[in-house]
C-alpha cells in the first residue's frame, strides 16, 4: 500500500497489526472502514464455521457455524477486528440466542448497514441442535441475497 493509503487506515487498531483477540465480547473492538462504492446495494458475507463460546450453566463449549449477509451503507466491517471480535466468544458465557442476536446487533451498531441477517446454527448438545436467526428487517428489493445453506442437523457433524 502507499503511504497515502497507510494514513487512511492508521486509525485502526486491528489491521496491519499485531493483536489478539480481547477477554471478553464488552472488551473487543469491531472496526470499520469507508464503503468504496456507497450508492451501490449489494450483500457482504461472512461465514465462521468453528465459532465457540461458553454454556452460561455448565461452562462446557458451546459451537456454532455462523452466516453474517449484510448490505452495507457508507462502512464494511474490518474484517480481521471481526475475527478478534468472535474469538472473544470462546470464554464467554452466554446462551446460543444472546451470542447470535448480540453479535447482530453490534454489527449493526458498529456500521449502520441497510440490511443486516446473522444465522447462528449451533451444533447439538445434548441432542437438541439450536438455531437462532436474526435480521434487521426485509432485504432490500434488487439485491442478491443468496441462501445460508448451512446442512441440517445430520448433515453438520
Amino acid at each position: 500500500m502507499s503511504n497515502k493509503n497507510n494514513d487512511i487506515y492508521s486509525d485502526l487498531a486491528a489491521l496491519g497489526q499485531s493483536a489478539s483477540a480481547a477477554s471478553s465480547p464488552e472488551e473487543a473492538v469491531l472496526e470499520r472502514v469507508t464503503n468504496p462504492h456507497i450508492g451501490t446495494q449489494y450483500a457482504v458475507r461472512f461465514t465462521a464455521p468453528e465459532f465457540t463460546s461458553l454454556c452460561p450453566v455448565t461452562g462446557q463449549p458451546d459451537f456454532a457455524h455462523l452466516v453474517i449477509d449484510y448490505v452495507p451503507n457508507e462502512y464494511l466491517v474490518e474484517s480481521k477486528s471481526l475475527k478478534l471480535y468472535l474469538t472473544s466468544f470462546r470464554n464467554h458465557g452466554a446462551f446460543h440466542e444472546d451470542c447470535t442476536v448480540a453479535i447482530g446487533k453490534k454489527i449493526v451498531a458498529t456500521l449502520d448497514p441497510i440490511w443486516l441477517r446473522i444465522g447462528g446454527y449451533w451444533y447439538p448438545r445434548g441432542g437438541i441442535p439450536i438455531d437462532v436467526f436474526w435480521q434487521t428487517g426485509v432485504p432490500p428489493e434488487g439485491v442478491w441475497i443468496p441462501d445460508q445453506s448451512v446442512a441440517n442437523y445430520r448433515g453438520r457433524g
